[in-house]
């Protein structure tokens, strides 16, 4: 059952996550994946796994912005770790809309030395969207490296 969401994203505002917005990360993160498949592929961890690496793992030790809503409801997530792009979601129902764009824009102004980050080799729009915001193609793997066993594309972003 999706969410409903009050207001525009044009109101929706940043904010860094704690360790009560684990819950709804991990949802936000799980249903966008499920959204996703076919552009990557399925998530290999159970839901109850992934719950807990955002739990012990992603929150404490990593940099998270939440877009929320007017009502504080979760939109968009973007997890930082070091000068990696960890993670990147937005809920299927708020996708080009502009939210990721706001946080590669804060993670770009949270990293101003550089950014990297990792996509896989199917998924022409995330491809398409890091591409339009400046980033390069720095390198390609054949999957063998990631738990998907998927092809992956590592794209770069330095400042001008």
């Amino acid at each position: 059952m999706a969410l409903q969401h009050t207001g525009g994203v044009d109101s929706a505002t940043s904010r860094r996550a704690g360790l009560e917005d684990a819950g709804a990360i991990a949802d936000l993160m799980i249903r966008s994946r499920r959204a996703a498949i076919g552009a990557i592929p399925a998530a290999v961890h159970p839901d109850g796994d992934t719950l807990m690496w955002i739990t012990t793992t992603v929150v404490p030790e990593r940099e998270v912005w939440l877009m929320e809503d007017v009502d504080s409801r979760p939109l968009a997530v973007l997890v930082l770790d070091g000068d990696w792009v960890d993670q990147l979601y937005v809920d299927p129902a708020f996708t080009g809309k502009g939210l990721g764009s706001r946080l590669i824009e804060l993670a770009k102004a949270r990293r101003p030395a550089g950014l990297q980050l990792w996509t896989f080799s199917t998924n022409a729009g995330a491809q398409r969207f890091y591409l339009r915001h400046g980033f390069v193609v720095a390198g390609t793997t054949n999957g063998s490296a990631n738990e998907e066993n998927a092809p992956a594309i590592r794209f770069a972003w330095t400042a001008p």
